[in-house]
């Protein structure tokens, strides 16, 4: 059967091609982007860490007040972090100060209460504190993952397209980076740089993470500037620049954005290990590492203040990693979605139907 001036392919002959020519027939007459969209929704940990993720940054962000310039948007919370209401210790386990009022006993039905994280030592709300502190890890970790993945991205485009020379004195500049420890730079210049404040911090951190992805882009680049489409772009009259960022560099995204998932991943991750040692941001401003390092003698007596930064830290983390796990598969060009008995039967059935 011909369709628009092609043949179509008959769906017996699709059915006794096996599991590969089934998968083939699904992507048929698809692009590459609504390709790696369908494989990505179908990863299933992905889309609920995406989803989570988004919820996740929407509750973080409209708990408190937010300034913009001169605009101010007021947020849901009635607490901030200036705020200092009398300290709770009524109905405290233990004689402790501060306790959460969160109920989630289904007998009793579920509440926030007035202080659902509990409060801290001078009576503080922590649920404020949490949400401040989510906002500053947050913004380090995109701040982190955009300065790694542009340095990352030119360093191995310029080394891979061009090689010889430039390759050489870049390729040993990456080597020097990595040569050092990089908790121990991080340590140095978080502590140089977390005084002046948190965003100071961020840029200097993504001047340390983009090494991993430079060599990426660079095996990238050497395996594809080789190719027939690369030279006729250049027999075109195509500059370098337009050849590397035009033609070679989008045949690359897909590494590229898993790559910079997985740098998000560790920003966070970093940044906590980097407040909780005293090397990242300091007070007055909050992050959920120094938030912990803050807390943690009160860990026997008040585990709650060590609880909450804890788990939004793990949360944000996983939910960056399975969604950079499910960027991976989806652009991975021999991932192969596995054939049910609903495909083969749902193949069967339309060659019945077309017979």
């Amino acid at each position: 059967m011909k369709l628009f001036g092609r043949r179509e392919k008959p769906i017996g002959e699709i059915l006794s091609g096996g599991e590969s020519a089934i998968a083939n027939k699904e992507v048929e007459g698809l692009s590459l982007g609504q390709i790696v969209r369908r494989r990505f929704f179908r990863h299933r940990a992905a889309v609920i860490a995406l989803f989570v993720l988004f919820s996740v940054i929407v509750f973080v962000m409209s708990a408190l007040d937010t300034k913009i310039g001169p605009l101010r948007i007021p947020g849901w919370w009635r607490w901030t972090v200036e705020d200092i209401p009398e300290l709770r210790f009524e109905d405290c386990p233990g004689g402790t100060i501060g306790c959460p009022t969160l109920s989630v006993n289904p007998f009793s039905g579920f509440g926030l209460g007035t202080h659902p994280f509990g409060q801290d030592d001078i009576g503080r709300d922590y649920f404020a504190l949490v949400m401040n502190g989510a906002r500053r890890s947050l913004m380090i970790m995109f701040i982190i993952g955009i300065v790694a993945g542009f340095i990352g991205v030119v360093v191995g485009s310029i080394s891979g397209f061009y090689g010889g020379i430039i390759d050489a004195i870049l390729m040993r500049l990456v080597d020097f980076i990595q040569t050092v420890p990089i908790i121990l730079i991080a340590a140095v210049i978080g502590k140089a740089s977390g005084r002046v404040g948190p965003v100071f911090l961020a840029l200097f951190l993504g001047l340390l993470g983009w090494t991993g992805l430079a060599r990426l882009v660079r095996a990238q680049f050497l395996s594809l500037r080789e190719l027939e489409f690369v030279d006729a772009a250049r027999v075109a009259g195509a500059s370098n620049a337009r050849i590397a960022f035009k033609h070679i560099l989008p045949n690359a995204v897909g590494q590229i954005i898993v790559t910079v998932t997985l740098i998000m991943a560790g920003a966070i991750l970093t940044e906590t290990a980097l407040s909780y040692l005293g090397f990242g941001v300091v007070a007055p401003d909050v992050s959920l590492g120094l938030l912990i390092s803050e807390f943690q003698t009160s860990f026997t007596t008040r585990p709650w203040l060590f609880w909450w930064p804890g788990f939004f830290i793990i949360t944000i983390a996983l939910c960056v990693n399975f969604i950079g796990d499910g960027l991976r598969d989806a652009f991975d060009p021999r991932q192969r979605r596995r054939i049910t008995k609903k495909d083969r039967l749902k193949a069967k059935f339309e060659v019945k139907a077309g017979a």
